[in-house]
């Protein structure tokens, strides 16, 4: 069964005038308010408060999210605090971190769950205290209906497909009916997030529907396995026990080490680089060798790519993600009907990595 992106919340939302992203450098304007709602968490100058809890803050990422929800604040004239763990695996720290959000008694708060289902009593406590969530990145997907009026987010299946699509443009010839086996990677960071399961879950539905599903199988984890027994192309699924460069790289390895791999697809930032450090005095990647997709962007995987090391990666524009969370917390404070925000993604590579459209969608 397919995994399916997060339905957005809200009875009777509508897509708020001119909210609608159609690439990286787009911006949404959230149109004057009308509501009567009052703020709960004014500071000293009367500004309101949006607190938002990212799923870390030390990955380039972050940091670039963290500029476009102060982009927005400046815009908006709010107050903004900018929280997350020291790493994606640290769910509780998340969780005490959000209950630290809820008891200052905000506004409004943007959240991206590390795993919804850990963090569901906090979310249940500031819907009873009339305080609205609004899911950046991953969403927040499962929540209490009517507790995320909606989320700023890349559609992660859709982006996971592009990247698929991608690389079978490399691959055809060596997937079309092989004599022996063959097997593509998937490296992901964690089972847990609903953008990392939706890249997964695209990158490999998406990539078994252009070779055929009766001519391949996917295996590795539970949680996407398809296996088709006789089937010449394997996908293969790894995910490390824990979110460390260390256990990542260990998984990249096992797959550059299969002497059947001919391409492999890192989720996310994290996974990307994993596989990057792997290939570090293997040369096991680039053009006529092991075809490597990724996603986000950061120093290394930019440089992968324009090396030729990458075959390209699949990019968001996270300085809109976090500038859009924070429109639409400020709406939602407001009383204003919001709905879901389409952040976009763009493919790049050697040849377009430069361009203004590209360039301003990537971080270091």
């Amino acid at each position: 069964m397919k995994l399916k992106k997060a339905v957005a919340m809200g009875i009777g939302a509508v897509l708020v005038t001119g909210m609608m992203l159609t690439g990286c450098g787009s911006k949404t304007e959230v149109p004057d308010s009308t509501g009567t709602q009052e703020s709960t968490g004014t500071d000293s100058s009367g500004k309101l408060q949006i607190e938002i809890v990212a799923k870390g803050f030390q990955h380039d990422f972050w940091q670039a999210v963290l500029k476009g929800t102060e982009k927005a604040a400046e815009e908006l004239n709010v107050t903004t605090n900018f929280v997350g763990p020291e790493g994606e695996g640290a769910i509780a720290a998340q969780v005490e971190q959000l209950n630290n959000a809820i008891n200052k008694g905000p506004d409004a708060i943007c959240l991206a769950a590390l795993d919804t289902s850990a963090a569901i009593d906090s979310i249940s406590n500031a819907q009873s205290k009339g305080i609205p969530i609004i899911g950046f990145d991953s969403g927040v997907p499962g929540a209490p209906e009517g507790a995320v009026p909606a989320n700023a987010a890349t559609d992660n299946y859709k982006a996971g497909e592009l990247a698929a699509e991608k690389m079978y443009e490399a691959i055809k010839d060596k997937v079309t009916d092989p004599a022996n086996t063959v097997r593509i990677g998937i490296v992901a960071q964690e089972a847990n997030s609903e953008s990392i399961t939706q890249r997964t879950a695209g990158f490999a539905e998406k990539m078994s529907s252009l070779i055929g599903e009766d001519k391949s199988s996917v295996e590795g984890h539970d949680k996407y396995n398809r296996k088709v027994e006789g089937a010449k192309v394997i996908i293969e699924v790894r995910i490390p026990t824990e979110v460390t460069d260390n256990a990542g790289k260990t998984e990249a390895l096992t797959l550059l080490n299969k002497a059947d791999l001919i391409g492999i697809y890192g989720s996310n930032e994290f996974a990307a680089k994993c596989i990057i450090n792997a290939n570090e005095g293997m040369n096991k990647l680039g053009a006529d060798k092991v075809i490597a997709v990724g996603f986000d962007s950061g120093a290394l995987q930019i440089d992968a790519v324009k090396s030729g090391v990458f075959y390209g990666s699949v990019t968001q524009d996270p300085v809109s993600i976090g500038y859009n969370a924070v429109k639409l917390a400020v709406a939602a404070s407001k009383g204003e009907t919001v709905a879901d925000v389409d952040t976009g993604c763009q493919w790049y590579n050697a040849e377009n990595i430069d361009s203004e459209e590209i360039a301003s969608c990537l971080y270091e």
